[in-house]
């Protein structure tokens, strides 16, 4: 009888809380004998999505990476509310690195994470020993996604990889990796969910059909990689390429009015020159070197090789799949079906008619909650600005992006703010207003601002409010210039005889409407005060933020855009890191201890839309082309400064597919006219 009274005692001090965790609601006599009541959880709303971080961080700067100290300059007093005075700016502050640590699960939310498995809904139940197979293809965005979204979403691509690596049913991940149409801060991003994966113990292997640079590096992460017999191997380098359509216009009869402000801002040119200027080419030859030399740093580091032999492998100009496996570049020669096979004998499953598998798709219904990855009660909230900016129309609309900010202002559930910005800039406007918001929300709150692929221009422009900012290496960012900009369209309308006659009062009322003439002289002085002005202000902000004379700014601004890394050695970014660092941090600036796990909610998680799900529905009745959808949703015309950067850019950052460069230039040229 004494034996069993430990047994009924713990059984009743913990039915509340596996009632709980299980999500069941307790007997009625269980409320009645509560006392005193227990204090109100803080969980955000079933409307939003619910995160949590199973990172711990470490205190300690990355390895190989010095942090950029600065004082942090956030309302009258130069110091942020709640917080402790900052370091001298040349104290070089040591920030947590976020690295990943498997945790171990005691035997409770061992048990919990069973029971809440045998009772998990039909369709998102996986059979134990399957294996997660998830295919990385064209375009991934940093946006949260719904399920009329076409495309790949990052984030749940690496809540896919760490649920994976937690989950008992998961025996390993086979990952199908086909052409990217992404930007190198993104295969940071996923390289290091797949070293993290591979903490768990357990197997990830990778197959490519084609073998180009992105793809071999995200490949050669795993360790183990195939590659079929017919594979299209291009390993040849790394290129920049642009088209210049200023002869072509002027042959139309159309001549560009072009106002830039920084020697290197390049918006624009690829429309009023014919070829890149000196500066231009100096600051692309200066990022693809940067690309180049991580490149073969980080794939050398993979396989074991001298850098010597990779750039050798590259300029021998290899083609062979069977050259590749001899000089082990390569796991094996294999078709998919036979690496499946393979993996059937490996995990114990040959009598079995097929590999027990759960696609990308449905293993992202699986709740992190369900695998007791439910966070603390603390909560960081994450805001997304992914896109151009605009005041109105498509990508980052202001007005949207403001509301949430202030909502994040008014709410006391948050301890942090991550601000996950992969945005070209866009309108002036827009980016300075939502600014404005951002400083207001770091007054209140400690705010990291976590760089994407690229946060240029007026991407960098919302960055600089926050008071840390975070970049991976090869994230482009800077271009701290703007540019205005409008068409000419006298000789082409001369050519086809059109005539156009405004009636006008005010000196300067037909600035913005009368194509049809060059700029009169007062005009034009206009015009390039206007830019000048909205320069001026740009880059004195980004001083003011960065604790830098206006002088010094200058040094690095002139429109110039940079790597991470080269960001992070002039003084316009803190460290280099990924989303886990800036979870890190946000914990570090809140002051909750970094073994204590957060719960992260995305407050802006987006609603399908009726063009999305019509969108959708077209896509699979009908196989719409996504190029001329994309035309069709961002063709719009704008008045206005325009603080962003060019295509060329783009293109190095993997954003722009391969076979439509002159459509995209055109687009955006129209769209900022």
């Amino acid at each position: 009888m004494s034996s069993r009274i430990p047994l009924l005692k713990l059984s009743q001090r913990c039915r509340q809380s596996l009632c709980s965790m299980l999500g069941l609601q307790p007997p009625l006599s269980a409320l009645l004998r509560r006392s005193p009541p227990p204090p109100p959880l803080l969980f955000p709303s079933t409307s939003d999505r619910l995160c949590c971080s199973p990172f711990r961080s470490l205190a300690s700067t990355a390895d190989g990476v010095k942090d950029v100290g600065r004082s942090e300059r956030i309302g009258n007093d130069g110091n942020p509310p709640n917080s402790s005075p900052p370091p001298p700016s040349d104290s070089g502050l040591d920030y947590p690195t976020g690295e990943f640590e498997m945790e171990e699960f005691g035997w409770w939310r061992r048990l919990v994470v069973k029971l809440r498995l045998f009772f998990a809904l039909p369709w998102v139940r996986v059979e134990k020993g399957s294996v997660l197979k998830m295919q990385l293809r064209g375009k991934i965005s940093d946006q949260l996604t719904t399920r009329f979204s076409s495309g790949l979403s990052l984030p749940q691509i690496c809540e896919n990889f760490m649920k994976a690596a937690y989950d008992p049913r998961i025996s390993g991940i086979y990952l199908h990796i086909e052409p990217l149409n992404c930007g190198w801060g993104k295969l940071d991003e996923i390289r290091r969910h797949i070293m993290n994966f591979k903490k768990s113990g357990k197997f990830i292997i990778s197959y490519l059909p084609e073998c180009r640079e992105k793809e071999y590096y995200l490949a050669c992460a795993c360790g183990e990689f195939y590659v079929p017999p017919s594979a299209y191997v291009a390993l040849y380098g790394l290129t920049v390429q642009s088209a210049f359509l200023g002869g072509v216009l002027e042959k139309a009869g159309v001549h560009p009015e072009v106002y830039r402000i920084g020697k290197y801002k390049s918006f624009g040119d690829q429309l009023a020159c014919k070829g890149m200027s000196n500066e231009v080419r100096e600051m692309l030859s200066s990022l693809l070197d940067n690309i180049y030399e991580n490149w073969l740093e980080t794939v050398s580091s993979s396989q074991g090789k001298r850098r010597e032999e990779i750039e050798d492998f590259l300029n021998s100009g290899i083609f062979q799949v069977e050259k590749l496996k001899e000089e082990g570049w390569i796991t094996n020669i294999m078709y998919d079906d036979e690496v499946m096979s393979m993996l059937k004998e490996r995990l114990g499953q040959k009598n079995k008619k097929k590999l027990l598998m759960v696609d990308y798709s449905k293993y992202s219904r699986v709740r992190k909650s369900t695998l007791g990855l439910d966070g603390g009660r603390e909560q960081i909230a994450i805001i997304r600005a992914s896109g151009p900016l605009s005041v109105a129309g498509s990508g980052i609309m202001a007005e949207q992006l403001i509301e949430k900010i202030r909502s994040i202002r008014d709410s006391d559930r948050y301890k942090a703010v991550i601000l996950r910005i992969d945005s070209p800039g866009g309108d002036a406007l827009a980016s300075d207003l939502i600014w404005r918001e951002i400083k207001l929300l770091a007054a209140s709150k400690p705010v990291i601002a976590s760089m994407s692929d690229v946060a240029a221009s007026g991407g960098y422009y919302l960055a600089m409010a926050a008071g840390t900012i975070l970049a991976e290496k090869l994230t482009l960012t800077g271009s701290i210039g703007v540019v205005r900009g409008r068409f000419s369209l006298n000789k082409l309308y001369g050519t086809i005889d059109l005539n156009k006659e405004i009636l006008s009062r005010g000196q300067y009322a037909e600035l913005n409407v009368a194509e049809q003439r060059p700029l009169r002289p007062h005009e034009s002085e206009l015009f390039a005060k206007s830019t000048q002005y909205a320069y001026t202000q740009f880059r004195d902000k980004a001083a003011l933020s960065r604790s830098m004379t206006v002088d010094q700014m200058e040094e690095v601004a002139q429109g110039r855009v940079w790597t991470g890394k080269e960001a992070a050695s002039k003084g316009l970014v803190d460290a280099i890191g990924g989303f886990s660092r800036a979870v890190a941090i946000a914990k570090y600036k809140a002051k909750i201890p970094h073994d204590k796990q957060v719960k992260l909610v995305e407050v802006s998680r987006p609603s399908p839309t009726l063009p999305e799900r019509l969108g959708g529905i077209g896509n699979s009745l009908f196989g719409l082309d996504m190029a001329v959808k994309e035309v069709l949703q961002d063709l719009t015309f704008s008045d206005g400064v325009q603080a962003r950067s060019d295509g060329i850019l783009l293109d190095i950052a993997g954003n722009i597919s391969q076979d439509n460069h002159v459509l995209h230039l055109i687009k955006d040229c129209l769209s900022s006219s």
